[in-house]
């Protein structure tokens, strides 16, 4: 099953017909468009239930979640259809964590041929659980804090017809560091079983891959030991004054093989679980999609989760 967006730029729908074209004849390939939020989920669902062999996602990140989450409804089975990526979102940072090209024509190549010989590799996911019980899995990080914040300014620009660029996202990060989170109160607490809680944190995203997200072509990466055979990692603020924060932004950005440093961050690396409680309702994003308010989240990890065409 091919889940492509019929609202697809000009390149990922050459993608899509480079696909078709080259398993016509050989392969069953049903296309299947999407029509909604949420549509990419029911479709793999759908192809998990009938027993599909693979589900390809055409799109962005939020369209490979959405796959991810369909096909992981009943939770991981090595029965279930293995699952191949054409990134052509703003990012695609699980895309390009796998080592494809940050193109849906260059990715086609390798994905086809990753088919043929039906060469596969199991990686590791995480959840979510949220306030109502919701457990959401997702495929490289979740935001909690001043990203997500930045993440809902950005989708309502977007619906306003703004174009999602790397420059949209600084220029509202910029101006909502500076005029609309709070730099006061940090209202969350962090809980790793096994460790004192740490509390007092402005902002924390939780990695099950390296790098976090990119500026353009650019990595920012403040957890690069994020491995999607390991746990998860944490990076977490105390402090959100001008000086702590862009020291470890400029961490983030340069290459590295080590966490962010600094007496204002808090790291961990390689848990099975971490938990987030809040003391006030704070923004949350999942692989770079705005999911409302929360109170309270717990984050696990979950090894050889789903097997990627790659």
């Amino acid at each position: 099953m091919l889940i492509a967006n019929p609202k697809a730029t000009s390149t990922s729908r050459r993608a899509r017909g480079i696909l078709v074209r080259a398993f016509s004849g050989h392969l069953d390939l049903v296309l299947a468009e999407t029509g909604h939020r949420g549509h990419a989920t029911e479709l793999a669902r759908r192809a998990a239930d009938e027993g599909f062999d693979v589900v390809i996602a055409l799109g962005g990140d939020g369209t490979v979640n959405e796959a991810v989450n369909g096909l992981l409804a009943h939770g991981p089975d090595p029965g279930l259809p293995a699952l191949a990526v054409l990134p052509c979102g703003s990012a695609n940072v699980f895309a390009r964590a796998l080592g494809l090209p940050n193109d849906p024509i260059a990715a086609t190549r390798p994905v086809l041929a990753a088919l043929r010989a039906g060469r596969y590799r199991s990686v590791g996911l995480a959840t979510a659980g949220l306030e109502d019980g919701v457990e959401r899995y997702f495929t490289f990080n979740a935001g909690v804090g001043l990203d997500a914040e930045v993440v809902r300014e950005v989708e309502l620009r977007r619906v306003a017809g703004a174009k999602a660029d790397p420059s949209l996202y600084v220029r509202t990060a910029l101006r909502h560091f500076f005029t609309g989170t709070d730099r006061r109160d940090p209202p969350l607490t962090l809980e790793v079983p096994g460790r004192p809680a740490i509390s007092g944190l402005f902002l924390s995203f939780v990695s099950n891959t390296a790098p976090w997200t990119f500026l353009g072509r650019a990595p920012v990466n403040p957890t690069p030991k994020a491995n999607f055979s390991r746990g998860l990692d944490v990076f977490g603020m105390r402090s959100l004054a001008l000086g702590p924060t862009l020291g470890a932004l400029g961490q983030m950005m340069l290459a590295r093989t080590r966490p962010v440093q600094g007496r204002q961050v808090v790291n961990v690396h390689d848990a099975a679980q971490v938990t987030l409680h809040a003391e006030r309702p704070v923004a949350f994003q999942l692989d770079g999609d705005y999911l409302g308010e929360q109170r309270g989240i717990v984050f696990r990890s979950v090894p050889k989760a789903v097997r990627i065409v790659i």
